[in-house]
């Protein structure tokens, strides 16, 4: 290696430098957990170009987007002495740089090997960052006995072959679009297109619509460089009057300058935006005290207080979502490793598949983000083995060969709804049924087509005829709907056999503030989620049909639905007051309903929710707690949780 390009000794991250004249030494160690950042953002932005790469027609700013990422990853981890991530982003960088100056032809096998180098500097800098020991150095790389992976070894061996590939490389044909005017005299378009005609190897030239203001354009096919096209075009048109692009390349918004950018974004440790949420929260149980005092005065002390407290309930609730917002990021975080991943996939089953991304800035509650990746990755593995037919089997039907994927998000009321739909042969209602009796599950005819199509969220259950390493261990539906309703969503399917099949996720927008129905149940409050409330009503000890030993059912208009008493669920002595037109919930979770019986509606209101866990452990049936506007703690409960207890 270049002695120049030689990073400091060892592996260990450096906490402090000094100049070379001995000066004062920079303290590195703050700016650590900035550069590991950075580099994810980097990485994660390089994949997404590479996978967007047409060898046949690459565009050249991404090619230098790329090189840029690579060049920024290179340079931080130089500075913090990571001897082994500055190697391998060099190779990877000595590579791109051939590329974008057209020295060498873009092809698969060269964006392979990218791709896979930038998997490789994740598990280093994961390494680094302190999951395990880091890899070795630079020297230790070119070494036959180094203690690193083959596989980067391999890697890096692939990289230099490639750069110092022997002979000089055929350069890179591209897809351009020549723009030629304002012409005093059209006679020099004939001369043009001769000259494309009479030059051999200079390449094709064909006329495009939409000439506008004296402008004409034309798609030319060309190995050439920009400059030998400007040149050979001059002896027929002015030089000023060309002008050379990639062929329908979209307009490249103009990069800002560092200063600005450090000016717009400002970095905060989660830790602080939760301190953050956590103090909102404490003074919006505050101000439900407030409410519950002035509620409590004399009518003629009411009316000033009242108009103050309306004001702050104003101003905490614009507190309380502009808060909420700093938690918000794009979905995209999540579907940006989507691509790469189907691409392997498909690649592996001998399927051509294209995915489409919709509502990328959709956001969410960060700590949604991260739970939501398991259950959309099992459905997309699902649509692209499932689904998704082969190419022979897609033309035999009238299909595109190619099938379609389509990963959407948007924002619908207080729920954000993720949609992966594909364009497949979609679930068949006779083979479900036969496969469930297989299984030894209840599937008679008389089950509706939304209960069939729930079949394949039993545990175990799968419809693959043989099982490989993607599917057929019936593993992956049943997660996805234990892991949904456990983040207080439902799932939902839309099928249409041999057209395709779409799976919708519907999820609160997050998990720290939500709104509830507070119900009283003999001497104690709790809080249903008000999403789970479908409506409410009153009975008469008469509606009521019991059902064995003590399981109880409830008439609603033309349904029964089984019944929670609230009391006995959690042992609640009684009070001493009479309950007999007590009052019935109806709610709803995991696609069924039942009714949870309480003895008064307190009303509505917006809860803080704090989990119990790190106190006092998990708690059947509650998913959290929330302090009341008197000081006192009421229990939320688990929507879904009480659903499977009262039907199972």
């Amino acid at each position: 290696m270049n002695d120049r390009l030689r990073p400091p000794a060892g592996n260990a991250i450096a906490t402090a430098s000094a100049t070379p004249s001995g000066g004062l030494g920079i303290e590195l160690a703050p700016f650590q957990e900035a550069f590991f950042e950075e580099a994810a953002e980097n990485l994660a932005q390089l994949e997404q170009l590479l996978l967007h790469l047409d060898p046949a027609g690459a565009d050249d700013e991404t090619l230098h987007a790329i090189f840029r990422c690579a060049h920024s990853v290179k340079g931080g981890a130089a500075t913090f002495g990571l001897a082994d991530v500055t190697a391998l982003t060099h190779q990877m960088e000595t590579l791109l740089d051939q590329l974008r100056r057209h020295e060498r032809a873009l092809s698969a096998p060269a964006i392979e090997l990218l791709l896979q180098g930038g998997d490789a500097l994740r598990a280093m800098l994961a390494c680094h960052r302190g999951a395990c020991a880091g890899p070795a150095s630079p020297d230790d790389l070119d070494r036959l006995d180094s203690p690193v992976s083959p596989d980067t070894r391999d890697l890096l061996a692939g990289l230099r072959a490639l750069a110092e590939g022997s002979g000089a490389a055929a350069p890179a044909e591209r897809l351009l679009e020549l723009t030629v005017g304002p012409l005093p005299d059209l006679g020099a378009l004939d001369g043009l297109l001769e000259l494309f005609r009479e030059v051999a190897g200079l390449g094709t030239i064909e006329p495009l619509d939409g000439a506008a203001g004296g402008l004409h354009r034309f798609k030319v096919r060309s190995s050439c460089s920009d400059d030998e096209l400007r040149d050979l075009c001059a002896f027929h048109v002015d030089a000023a009057l060309l002008r050379i692009a990639p062929f329908a390349a979209a307009p490249v918004a103009p990069r800002a300058a560092p200063a600005a950018a450090d000016a717009a974004t400002l970095r905060v440790p989660v830790h602080k935006v939760d301190a953050l949420i956590n103090l909102v929260g404490e003074l919006i149980t505050a101000e439900s005290m407030l409410a519950q005092g002035c509620a409590a005065l004399a009518p003629a002390a009411r009316p000033a207080l009242s108009a103050a407290l309306a004001e702050l309930q104003r101003h905490t609730r614009a507190l309380q979502e502009a808060a909420m917002a700093i938690r918000m990021i794009p979905v995209s975080v999540v579907f940006a490793r989507f691509p790469r991943m189907l691409r392997e996939l498909a690649a592996k089953m001998g399927k051509k598949v294209e995915l489409l991304m919709q509502g990328e800035a959709t956001e969410l509650d960060k700590g949604m983000i991260e739970k939501i990746t398991d259950p959309l990755t099992h459905l997309l593995r699902n649509s692209c083995d499932h689904g998704i037919e082969t190419p022979a089997e897609r033309l035999e039907r009238g299909k595109p060969e190619t099938g379609r994927l389509t990963l959407a998000a948007a924002h619908q009321g207080g729920s954000i709804v993720i949609e992966v739909r594909d364009d497949g042969r979609g679930l068949s209602r006779q083979r479900l049924l036969a496969k469930a009796r297989e299984r030894g599950l209840h599937a008679p005819d008389s089950l509706s087509d939304a209960e069939v199509w729930a079949l394949i969220f039993a545990p175990g259950f799968s419809t693959a005829e043989t099982l490989t390493d993607v599917s057929g261990r019936g593993v992956g539906m049943d997660v996805v709907k234990k892991n949904i309703a456990a983040l207080g969503g439902v799932v939902e399917i839309d099928n249409a056999e041999g057209q395709g099949l779409g799976v919708r996720v519907r999820l609160p927008l997050t998990l720290a503030i939500m709104d509830g129905m507070t119900v009283r149940v003999a001497g104690e409050r709790y809080v249903l989620p008000l999403a789970s409330v479908v409506e409410s009503f009153r009975f008469a000890p008469g509606q009521l049909k019991t059902i064995g030993e003590r399981a109880q059912l409830v008439r609603l208009r033309d349904d029964y639905l089984p019944v929670l008493e609230l009391q006995r669920l959690f042992a609640l002595p009684l009070d001493g007051e009479s309950h007999d037109d007590a009052v019935m919930v109806v709610v709803e979770a995991e696609g069924a309903r039942i009714a949870v019986r309480v003895h008064e509606l307190l009303g509505q209101q917006q809860v803080v929710v704090k989990s119990l866990e790190p106190n006092v452990g998990a708690v059947d049936n509650v998913a959290g707690a929330t302090l009341m506007g008197d000081g006192r703690v009421a229990l939320i409960l688990d929507a879904g949780a009480l659903v499977r207890r009262a039907r199972h």
